[in-house]
């Protein structure tokens, strides 16, 4: 009964450290309440006010993608994003001060309303001469186009769970993606004066927890709980519009097109921020992938061994040792090295012996300018035996190796990367172990974390 509560608990605490939502669960129905905000939104309203607000109209922002609602049976005829875009950027230019919208998506209607004016005071007047003629309509010097071009369903999904006794859970995931992208055109010749892209990934989420379990004879426990949280789309294409006229207005401050009140100080400030985190971005692919700024020509690392010999002992234990090793990168994924090794092992009852180590390696990086890459490697050298030699062995403790193994590496910056791996080593000597026996010489694994260190001239 201990070990059934203690999988029920533990399956509810995992289900709820995964999401938050849990806690929030609705019971009853909410009023309405103000708009929610995105994470630009307060951007947007604190950044430097512009020297002068630029008149802009916006005709339509639409929907270009033409992608319907996915459903698992049958059709449907509702879009996969909303239609009201335009209202969406019109918000996020007010909530800028950077821009003065003005109305141009109905300017049909604001020109029938007028009509309508003059009409009226003309038959209860009679006489238009008296009354103050209407004002003229602004005109806008920057026209705002583009749209939403993209909704890309499911770019990636995945899972996972586990279920032990009847007691487990689960947890599901799938991302879809939306791209807009937004011009500036000048209405005085046409120009096209600056075009930003934003995408951003709409995240779908399942969690469930449940029990199946006997608890005695006739008497069966069963638990579920779960919930599913999709992103709504409408604040995802609310926090790309933001995005992307944030992206417009410091683009505009670095090409000159307009300036903060505060002058060429704030100016440079506000656009070397937004460079910074641009280029971060701009190194990121696909499935959050960051990509490294640098590739550097040399690596200097130092690493810690865990060596277990297969020798002609049956009980095998892990030794330990320490290496050092230089590469030189030939490109960003091929490299020469030279590694060096003391190696301390241990087997048997009491045998224990110190070696040294040296290979010549050729390796390879699968994925150089990702922040986790798997490494293989492979490359030829000898063993040397550090200690007195048994004088009654028929074979030499000493003798050549080949070696090849397989690491996994995440590169904290261009300069610095954790690496973990195992390797195999074959060697040309039976006497290893002070032990000649049988036809197979003597071999050994290899297991090691170590940190590397690179510099010199950077090859991406």
């Amino acid at each position: 009964m201990k070990f059934i509560k203690s999988s029920l608990y533990l399956a509810i605490v995992v289900l709820l450290s995964g999401c938050g939502a849990y806690f929030n669960q609705p019971v009853a129905p909410t009023p309405a309440r103000i708009g929610e905000t995105t994470s630009t939104t307060d951007f947007l309203k604190n950044i430097p006010q512009p020297s002068e607000p630029v008149v802009v109209g916006v005709y339509n922002f639409k929907d270009q993608t033409g992608q319907y609602k996915n459903v698992e049976n049958g059709s449907t005829f509702s879009t996969a994003v909303p239609q009201g875009a335009t209202t969406m950027l019109i918000k996020a230019l007010e909530d800028s001060k950077w821009f003065t919208p003005i109305e141009r998506e109905n300017l049909s209607n604001l020109l029938n309303e007028r009509n309508i004016i003059r009409s009226t005071r003309q038959e209860y007047t009679g006489d238009n001469s008296g009354q103050p003629n209407l004002p003229p309509l602004l005109y806008a010097g920057i026209l705002l186009e583009g749209g939403i071009i993209s909704y890309d369903s499911n770019i990636i999904t995945g899972g996972y769970g586990a279920r032990y006794f009847g007691a487990g859970g689960s947890t599901q995931y799938r991302q879809d993606r939306i791209t807009i992208y937004l011009r500036a055109v000048s209405t005085s010749n046409g120009k096209i004066l600056k075009t930003v892209y934003v995408s951003k990934t709409i995240l779908s989420q399942a969690l469930d927890a449940s029990l199946f379990k006997y608890v005695k004879f006739q008497r069966l426990l069963e638990v579920e709980t779960g919930i599913t949280k999709n992103e709504p789309v409408q604040l995802a294409i609310q926090n790309a519009i933001e995005n992307a006229v944030e992206s417009l207005i410091i683009e505009g401050i670095e090409d000159n097109l307009w300036s903060t009140a505060s002058g060429q100080e704030t100016n440079e400030a506000i656009v070397a921020m937004y460079n910074s985190r641009k280029e971060e971005e701009e190194n990121t692919l696909l499935y959050n992938r960051k990509q490294a700024q640098s590739i550097l020509r040399h690596s200097f690392g130092v690493y810690g061994n865990g060596p277990v010999l297969n020798g002609d002992y049956s009980k095998k234990s892990l030794g330990a040792g320490g290496g050092l090793k230089y590469s030189y990168y030939l490109s960003p994924k091929l490299d020469i090295g030279l590694k060096g090794e003391y190696l301390n092992f241990t087997g048997g009852e009491s045998f224990e012996k110190a070696y040294l180590s040296t290979n010549l390696l050729l390796g390879y990086t699968l994925l150089p300018l990702d922040n986790l890459t798997p490494y293989i490697y492979a490359g030829v050298g000898g063993v040397f035996d550090l200690d007195q030699p048994d004088p009654e062995l028929s074979e030499d403790t000493t003798g050549f190796n080949v070696q090849y193994g397989l690491a996994l590496k995440y590169n904290f910056n261009p300069q610095l990367s954790l690496s973990i791996g195992a390797e195999n080593n074959h060697t040309a000597t039976d006497g290893m172990d002070n032990i000649i026996n049988g036809v197979r010489d003597d071999f050994y694994y290899n297991f090691h974390l170590g940190l590397e260190w690179r510099f010199g001239k950077n090859l991406k």
